[in-house]
C-alpha cells in the first residue's frame, strides 16, 4: 500500500488548474507517481504518443499545443537508466521545437549522480555530463528530488529546485511513536543528513557507522560510532541500490545491542539481491518512498512505500507561481 503526505492545496490552487498555460506530462518511468501529482494539482496529464522503432529509437510526440506554455515533464531516470535518460530528452526536445515558454525537467531520481566526482584517474564525472545533456537539449528550470550529493546542483547553468523526502519519511515514523530512537547514518558521507532528519524527528541522538569500502557496490563495515544499545536504531540514506550498505549497517547494529533496526532510504533502487537482503529478517520495517516504481515482484512484507506525490505537485505549484519553496521545510 502506498501511503501519501497529507499537504492542503493552497486557496488559490483552483486558479492555477484555470491556468491553460500549465501543462503537466510523463515519461513512461513513473506514470502513477505523474497521474498522483496531476491529481493534486486538479489536472490531467498532457497526450503523448511513445513508441520505439524496429532497431528500439524511441519516437515522442506530444498531443495537443503547449506553445507559450509552462511546462513540466516528470520523469525518474531510473532502471533502464540509459533508455528513461533518453526519453526525457527528447522529451524536452519536442516541447522546445513546440515553441513552451519553460521547461521544468521534474526528475526525482537522478541517475548517475554517484559519479559526481573524479576519486581515481581517469575516470568520468557523469553526474556533470547527464546536467551538461539535459541542460542542451533545452529543459530551463530542474526540479530534483534528494541528489545523491549536494554539489550536483552546481553542475547546472539553469535554475534547479532541490527538494527532500525527508518530511515524508519523518511524518511517518512519528505517526509510529517509536521510542528511544537513534538516528544512524550508514557511513561517514550521510552525517549531514542523519543529522538533519535527527533534528527533525525530535532532535533524536546521532550515530555514525565507520565503513571502509572495497569496491563498487560492496561495503565493508569496521564500527559503530555513537551509543546505540537498547535502542531503536533508523538507518538514513538517499539511496538503497543492492542494500549492501543498509545490510553490513544493520548487523553491527544488532551485535552492538540496538532494540530494532529501521531502515529509511527516498530511493529505492533495489537492485540484485536487494530483496533477499531486505527480507532478512534483521530490518523491522525498511521505508522508502515512490520516486522510483517499486513493482509487485519487488515487494516483500517488511516494506513501506510512501508517496511523494503531494509534496511534489506542491512544489510545482509553488514554482509555477513564484512561491517560496525552502519555506516548505522550515
Amino acid at each position: 500500500m502506498i501511503r501519501s503526505a497529507t499537504l492542503t492545496p493552497q486557496p488559490t490552487l483552483s486558479a492555477l488548474t484555470d491556468n491553460n498555460r500549465l501543462r503537466l506530462l510523463s515519461g513512461s518511468a513513473n506514470v502513477p507517481l505523474a497521474q498522483e501529482v496531476a491529481r493534486y494539482l486538479g489536472m490531467d496529464l498532457g497526450p503523448m504518443v511513445r513508441k520505439r522503432f524496429a532497431d528500439g529509437e524511441l519516437y515522442i510526440q506530444i498531443q495537443e499545443s503547449i506553445r507559450g506554455c509552462d511546462v513540466y515533464l516528470l520523469q525518474p531516470t531510473c532502471r533502464p537508466v540509459n533508455d528513461h535518460l533518453m526519453e526525457l530528452l527528447i522529451m524536452i526536445d519536442a516541447c522546445r521545437r513546440a515553441s513552451a515558454r519553460q521547461i521544468t525537467a521534474v526528475i526525482p531520481y537522478y541517475g548517475y549522480a554517484r559519479a559526481d566526482r573524479k576519486t581515481a584517474g581517469r575516470e568520468s564525472i557523469s553526474a556533470k555530463l547527464v546536467a551538461n545533456l539535459i541542460t542542451q537539449a533545452g529543459a530551463s528550470r530542474i526540479l530534483a528530488m534528494d541528489l545523491h550529493s549536494a554539489q550536483i546542483q552546481g553542475y547546472f547553468d539553469i535554475p534547479l529546485d532541490h527538494v527532500y523526502g525527508s518530511p515524508t519519511l519523518i511524518d511517518y515514523l512519528s505517526s509510529k511513536q517509536l521510542t528511544d530512537l537513534v538516528v544512524v547514518s550508514p557511513d561517514v558521507g550521510g552525517v549531514a543528513r542523519a543529522r538533519a532528519f535527527a533534528k527533525k524527528l525530535d532532535d533524536a541522538p546521532l550515530a555514525i557507522i565507520d565503513k571502509r569500502r572495497q569496491a563498487h557496490n560492496v561495503a565493508e563495515v569496521m564500527n559503530v560510532i555513537g551509543d546505540v544499545a537498547g535502542k531503536t536504531a533508523v538507518l538514513v540514506d538517499d539511496m538503497i541500490d543492492t542494500a549492501g550498505t543498509i545490510l553490513e549497517a544493520a548487523k553491527i547494529l544488532k551485535e552492538s545491542g540496538a532494540r530494532q533496526v529501521y531502515a529509511c532510504a527516498t530511493h529505492a533502487v533495489f537492485s540484485p539481491p536487494a530483496i533477499d537482503r531486505l527480507s532478512s529478517g534483521l530490518f523491522e520495517e525498511v521505508i522508502v518512498t515512490n520516486t522510483i516504481p517499486v513493482p509487485e515482484e519487488r515487494r516483500f512484507p517488511q516494506l513501506t512505500v510512501l508517496s511523494v506525490a503531494n509534496l511534489l505537485g506542491e512544489t510545482i505549484w509553488r514554482i509555477h507561481e513564484d512561491s517560496s519553496v525552502s519555506s516548505m521545510f522550515r
